[in-house]
């Protein structure tokens, strides 16, 4: 795995006078090999400082030998720095030397002393545990938008997470957002949301996506170029703020807490939740919230979109076909589209129907 950004920038590692002796470069090949070991009397902090100098070492032995004796410290060592005050390098590399180790990654999680950069490579990670962590420290979040993109991506990251993230993000209250029409009655809704979340700086932010109309006024904008410019946070603000076309986007974004941020809008519509529906192309989560959603489900054509989209869980598309019309349940049967589960769930309903 290539090493970090932030491991590839010059770091400056604080190291008593006992433990320079071993990493200065111009000590002895032999003491740096010999530290590089890592049998050396000093106490888990400043031993994996040495051995994470000696790391970056010209000399190759000494170099991958004093790697091989970071990563395979003794547990009551590792579990030390893992916890303790460590420099945030060395937590960032045992990050990713133990990201098969579900306790070990937790443990890096709840330490303040690991850098942003480490919390959101942790939060790409299949561990429960570990996105209760993360998703929890809203100080974090709230800092860092890359740790709300890589929980928006992690399929361990559910409804309640999600909620939560958008509840810190003050997303979770409708009422709070500013009334985008009332202050910019002159202007397009799109244009208006667009202003309302990046500011008086949207020509500015994207210049060339602004494109002109017929008569010469640069007043269209490239919505979909534009989108993918955002940041998460933006792209949040706007599946809130934004209109249809805005919401049609975002929905589908590949970060789940966006996708949810849009399709829980105040603003979406019936029709849109139909469209959604049967959509290919938005993430499990926003099928899942829509079919259970006792008003959404409601309308007949979002029970129809729900049991023919292949993407929604068979028993949840089996559990609407009860609910379809003769000539759809015979689509159902004919087509090619749904699972054989579905199209033979729609079979049996007809024929006890006596009506196959």
């Amino acid at each position: 795995m290539p090493e970090p950004a932030q491991e590839r920038a010059k770091i400056r590692l604080t190291l008593s006078p006992q433990a320079e002796r071993y990493a200065r470069r111009d000590a002895p090949r032999g003491v740096r090999l010999m530290a590089a070991r890592g049998a050396l009397p000093l106490p888990p902090g400043e031993l994996a400082a040495v051995l994470f100098a000696l790391m970056h070492d010209a000399d190759a032995e000494v170099k991958s030998t004093a790697r091989e004796s970071l990563e395979s410290l003794p547990d009551g060592v590792l579990d030390t720095l893992l916890s303790g005050p460590t420099h945030p390098a060395i937590l960032s590399h045992l990050a990713r030397t133990h990201r098969e180790h579900e306790a070990r990654c937790e443990t890096i999680a709840l330490n303040p002393a690991t850098n942003d950069a480490t919390i959101a490579f942790l939060a790409t990670l299949h561990f429960k545990r570990v996105v209760d962590v993360v998703s929890n420290n809203q100080e974090r979040m709230m800092r860092a938008p890359e740790i709300v993109e890589a929980l928006g991506s992690n399929p361990l990251t559910g409804r309640a997470v999600i909620e939560r993230i958008l509840s810190f993000l003050g997303m979770d209250q409708p009422g709070d957002e500013p009334d985008v029409d009332a202050e910019c009655v002159s202007e397009s809704e799109a244009e208006a949301a667009l202003r309302a979340v990046l500011g008086d700086d949207l020509g500015r932010f994207a210049p060339s996506l602004i494109q002109e109309s017929e008569a010469g006024e640069s007043d269209q904008v490239n919505l979909y170029a534009l989108i993918q410019q955002m940041s998460v946070f933006q792209k949040i603000k706007l599946a809130r703020l934004g209109n249809k076309e805005a919401r049609g986007l975002l929905v589908r974004d590949r970060n789940k807490v966006v996708a949810v941020a849009a399709i829980s809008s105040p603003k979406i519509t019936d029709n849109e939740i139909a469209s959604f529906a049967q959509s290919r192309n938005v993430s499990d989560e926003v099928l899942r919230i829509i079919s259970n959603s006792r008003h959404w489900t409601r309308n007949y054509q979002v029970k129809l979109a729900l049991a023919t989209n292949p993407k929604t869980p068979q028993p949840t598309a089996m559990k609407f076909t009860n609910f379809l019309q003769e000539n759809d349940l015979r689509a159902i049967v004919k087509s090619k589209d749904v699972p054989s589960a579905v199209s033979t769930h729609a079979r049996r309903i007809l024929m006890k129907k006596g009506k196959l």
